[in-house]
């Protein structure tokens, strides 16, 4: 609302829109009766601003009410497609990229495989990966690239912001040219954003899911890495280079100290708690695991399904039991330090050990822990760096669109 004064009737009209714009989303559809009651607003106000939201294309009719005495009223809903925008969760072996409605509705997917390390050796290999999968998405959706108000990309790690390169995600082929996001930015005409893909599971957390109406709380995020998202004042704290929360490299005992583990890749609490460190648990407790060939976070998910499932076996109590204890180990010092007041259980490996896994985390935590933060799973469990992802970039693109004070 640049230039406007604030009082004047420009901006409490606007504000008054942004207010019913806001119920319609969490509400559905209205009538002008229950807008003027849930704003506090006259019938008459109500029906002006009905009619100026309609008439800029942010509104529309969607039938009448039916069931209620007396006539049948006009619903009013926000126009889906007065907007729309992407949101792309990358990992080494895929690009997933989804289109979504100002409402949110997810109205286009497209994924696309991205095997082996030909993102390194093809020359604009990670611009055309990702023009292609967003193009794919937005085609399911009926559209094209350039009717994408903005974009939002998830990858592991972090673009340093002060030098522009990725960082901390080494696994990542392709994705650390100094040139990267300046060739993106000349590609795709609309505003582009890059962020962490822990980061994205909180904010879809945060939005949707376990962490609503929390201001302080951490993500736990164990999967192929373990990490965290750290949401303070509920903000993301991303750090002086974007690496807050890369907790695969905190110290712990239970493994050796390794020096400059980010060259070595091993060591750490990645070694102690993550998906690497299940099947060698169930092996020394003589547990039949997936093969050698089974990837390590399947094998891990695999492993800790069949745990929950039968907590009662001796040797499945047991992995549970010292899976959490080398969760908890490295989690007693995250809370030491921000002494949270929620921390989500995110990722493969949690959502397998489920409610058992976290009850036991939460025991373990209280023995190692001076302050008792409350321990929950996750409640956005499919795709939730995906919906993270559109859930930010929605958030942006609402308050530019419903901006009717310009």
């Amino acid at each position: 609302m640049a230039g406007t004064t604030p009082g004047t009737p420009r901006v409490l009209r606007a504000m008054n829109d942004r207010a019913a714009l806001d119920l319609l989303l969490e509400h559905g559809p209205l009538s002008r009766t229950k807008i003027g009651k849930l704003t506090g607003l006259s019938k008459p106000t109500a029906s002006q601003l009905l009619a100026r939201l309609e008439a800029s294309g942010l509104v529309v009719q969607t039938g009448t009410s039916e069931g209620r005495p007396g006539p049948n009223a006009q619903l009013y809903a926000v126009h889906a497609g007065a907007a729309h925008v992407a949101g792309l969760d990358v990992t080494p072996g895929r690009i997933l990229a989804g289109i979504a409605d100002i409402t949110g509705a997810t109205v286009g997917q497209f994924e696309l495989a991205t095997p082996g390390r030909t993102g390194r050796s093809e020359p604009g290999g990670v611009r055309q990966q990702l023009l292609k999968a967003l193009d794919g998405a937005a085609k399911a959706a009926g559209l094209a690239r350039s009717d994408l108000h903005r974009v939002v990309i998830g990858t592991p790690g972090a673009f340093d912001p002060n030098t522009g390169r990725l960082r901390y995600a080494h696994h990542l082929p392709g994705w650390h040219s100094p040139d990267l996001l300046d060739e993106l930015a000349a590609a795709l005409p609309m505003p582009v954003e890059y962020e962490n893909d822990v980061n994205l599971a909180a904010v879809a957390e945060q939005r949707l899911g376990a962490a609503r109406e929390h201001e302080n709380f951490v993500l736990l995020w164990n999967e192929e890495g373990i990490g965290a998202a750290l949401v303070i004042n509920g903000r993301l704290h991303r750090g002086w280079t974007g690496g807050a929360g890369e907790l695969g490299f905190l110290p712990v005992p239970g493994t050796p100290l390794v020096r400059q583990v980010a060259k070595t890749g091993s060591g750490g609490y990645q070694e102690l708690a993550g998906a690497q460190a299940v099947p060698r648990i169930a092996k020394s407790l003589g547990i039949e695991g997936a093969s050698e060939r089974t990837p390590h976070a399947r094998a891990a998910a695999a492993l800790l399904t069949r745990a929950s499932a039968d907590p009662t076996d001796a040797r499945h109590a047991e992995l549970l039991h010292q899976t959490a204890h080398r969760i908890a180990t490295g989690l007693s010092s995250v809370v030491a330090v921000l002494d949270p007041e929620l921390i989500v259980l995110s990722g493969g490996l949690m959502t397998a050990g489920g409610e058992a896994l976290r009850a036991l985390i939460q025991a373990e935590l209280a023995e190692l822990a001076a302050s008792r933060p409350q321990l929950v799973l996750g409640e956005v469990q499919q795709q939730p760096v995906l919906r993270g992802a559109l859930e930010s970039a929605l958030a942006d693109t609402r308050d530019e669109v419903f901006d009717t004070s310009r």
